[in-house]
């Protein structure tokens, strides 16, 4: 076989121009340390090094299709392929981890053909960083007119048996709010007949982790990871297992197009820790700039809820008052307003641009207006679908003087399904409207496109100590490792009546089997620039941890893992201006911890906490409330470093917040 030329051509490197001859694509990160290598020499595959060790065993990438033959193997390069630097540099509108990104890859774009046969098309671009790697396929039309159809995506991730994974298992229907708990599993042990949902947290061993998901879902559908049954020299094969088309069978058409599609990037992320994953913005980074031209109308907060969590809550004028006062008393800027607002939801009769007669809505938004707050209003998908309705009610929502909508119960992410959030929010952004998907799937990097989507579902979160005891202080501890990976998730964290886990009941009002504190790190941890609280104005006013709601932000200049493990415990660090917020939270079992402070700068600082308290073992609403100082030594003498030593009770947690004293 002919032998295909590739040209190198790296500026961080001694030799900056090489010419290669060889039927292997290798691209290494920045540093040098990751390496991804495709083969086009037969079957095509990658593989996916780190220092030499094999993180990703040689697996296989292309399409099978609805009456064709598959895109697996038999291509030649129509060109030869340069691999160059680049660096992305950006201030994000909202700023979920960081206030400026910097980002360094190397990248190589593969224009592959068939041989013979058909001769089809098919490019693959690739990016490595040096915390991770992603490429992506652009398929083209075929010489038969008319639609063409993918039935499955041969994408795979060959990993060792002795590695263990995060899974998040969903029935093979596709069709879900991607609301469940992700447990660590023996590669050999996860699931050949049902899909896990993604992100897809791996560790290979002590030293190696990888997490794979997708970014970048433009016009493509979804995807899981699936495992078949046979092991293969030691190895667990996982495939790429791709939401259906509705009214399709799971073996069905995915994706139709016609002359030319691109799918979302693969993504894998590599390190030698999973907490170092909760800093990457590699997947914001692989989507495109804001498309919003002046963004300025998008204000990340807290905002009040008045939804059924908390209480026998109703939907009258007077009680969405009574929630429009606790936003203001904490100082918060927003208040959502629930479901039932507009009557009767997903009915034909559903109309979402009048509200239920017994709301006096120009007195709502008078006095939400008069207390500094605005709203945002719950809507049910099929009511915002019907007959395009959303296209009136966003202007009307516009006139109103609405912040934003939540929208709920999609509980699909096939490609009509993505296709259909991309409408939405820029049919928002036209109407300076902010968005909240819930019952959706996990982000994707969108909010760098499109800023005005604040957060989203999909994840089990705290609605679940309503009727249910999934909701642990194991899964709490496993969110930032896994789903968090994504993006923002809308937690709806807040809930005040803590008990101990021997005590917790589903009830009315709502019980929450973790300590004050832990509730009051999730705020710090759980990343969403619109932070929805959950619990009742009665049972947070004058309660101890409300002092530090009124302070702690929902966006960050600066986000840095400090220590932890997924299902035991975590702890961050972020900034917000010149403070420091620090959050920890841990699962059932005690424990006492000693973090680093060299990430602050030398210097005192005034170190206010919300600890534990002596008994929340017992009474988990106990806090200690303390004001310090907190000295920072000169970082040139590492041992002089003043590490802050904390003990968590059981499903415990600690705030703090950290102030630069001036001289």
């Amino acid at each position: 076989m002919k032998k295909n030329t590739i040209i190198l051509l790296l500026g961080l490197v001694c030799n900056p121009l090489q010419t290669i001859v060889a039927n292997d694509v290798i691209v290494p990160s920045p540093d040098g340390h990751l390496v991804l290598t495709l083969r086009t020499n037969g079957a095509l595959t990658y593989s996916l090094t780190s220092d030499g060790q094999q993180l990703i065993a040689p697996s296989p990438m292309g399409f099978e299709f609805k009456d064709e033959q598959p895109m697996t193997a038999g291509f030649s390069l129509i060109s030869p392929a340069r691999i160059e630097s680049r660096s992305d540099h950006w201030q994000p509108v909202v700023r979920n981890r960081h206030s400026e990104i910097n980002l360094h890859w190397n990248k190589a774009t593969l224009r592959l053909q068939e041989s013979d046969g058909d001769r089809r098309r098919m490019d693959i671009e690739i990016r490595v960083f040096d915390e991770g790697a992603a490429f992506r396929y652009t398929l083209y039309g075929a010489a038969r007119l008319g639609d063409r159809r993918i039935t499955r995506e041969l994408t795979g991730y060959r990993i060792p048996e002795s590695s263990s994974a995060w899974a998040a298992i969903y029935n093979p229907d596709y069709t879900s709010s991607q609301e469940d708990t992700f447990r660590k599993t023996a590669a050999t042990d996860l699931s050949t007949e049902r899909v896990m949902g993604i992100p897809f947290l791996v560790e290979l061993d002590p030293t190696h982790y990888i997490a794979i998901t997708e970014a970048c879902i433009d016009g493509f559908t979804s995807c899981y990871i699936g495992r078949d049954e046979e092991i293969d020299n030691g190895l667990v094969n996982l495939t790429t297992r791709l939401s259906p088309l509705p009214f399709e069978p799971m073996k069905g058409v995915k994706v139709r197009f016609d002359e030319q599609v691109t799918t979302p990037w693969r993504v894998i992320l590599a390190a030698p820790h999973p907490g170092r994953f909760i800093e990457s913005e590699i997947i914001q980074g692989l989507n495109p700039p804001c498309a919003i031209d002046n963004p300025s109308w998008i204000r990340p907060g807290l905002a009040a809820w008045d939804h059924w969590w908390s209480g026998e809550v109703k939907m009258e004028t007077d009680v969405i008052k009574e929630y429009i006062d606790l936003a203001a008393a904490e100082g918060w800027p927003y208040m959502l307003i629930d479901w039932q607002w507009y009557g009767p939801y997903n009915t034909p009769r559903a109309d979402i641009t009048r509200p239920a007669p017994q709301l006096d809505m120009p007195a709502i938004l008078d006095y939400a207006r008069s207390r500094n707050v605005r709203l945002w209003l719950w809507l049910y998908c099929t009511d915002v679908n019907r007959n395009g309705a959303f296209r009136r009610a966003f202007a009307q929502y516009e006139q109103w003087g609405i912040a934003g909508v939540k929208i709920d119960f999609m509980d699909r992410d096939d490609q009509e399904m993505m296709r259909w959030y991309r409408r939405i929010v820029t049919c928002a952004a036209e109407h300076h409207l902010m968005v909240d998907f819930h019952g959706a799937t996990k982000p994707d990097g969108i909010e760098r496109t499109w800023p005005n989507l604040l957060t989203r579902e999909g994840v089990l979160g705290e609605e679940y100590y309503k009727f249910s005891p999934r909701v642990t202080p194991e899964h709490n501890a496993t969110l930032p490792f896994t789903r968090m990976l994504a993006g923002p998730m809308d937690y709806t964290p807040g809930g005040f009546l803590n008990v101990t886990s021997s005590d917790f009941r589903p009830q009315t009002p709502t019980l929450v089997s973790n300590t004050r504190c832990a509730e009051l790190a999730k705020f710090v941890i759980y990343e969403s620039p619109l932070t929805v609280f959950c619990e009742h104005p009665d049972h947070v006013l004058g309660q101890s941890g409300a002092d530090f709601l009124s302070r702690v932000q929902t966006t960050w200049d600066d986000t840095r893992f400090l220590d932890g493990y997924p299902g035991e415990y975590v702890a961050l660090a972020r900034r917000s201006d010149n403070e420091w917020f620090i959050g920890v939270l841990g699962n059932s079992q005690p424990r006492v911890l000693t973090l680093d402070t060299s990430f602050l700068p030398a210097g005192d600082y005034q170190l206010e906490y919300w600890a534990d308290g002596p008994k929340a073992d017992k009474i988990p609403t106990q806090v200690t409330h303390k004001i310090t100082t907190l000295h920072i030594p000169d970082h040139r003498n590492p041992r002089a470093a003043r590490p802050l030593r904390i003990r968590l009770a059981p499903a415990g947690g600690y705030v703090a917040i950290l102030t630069p004293k001036v001289p």
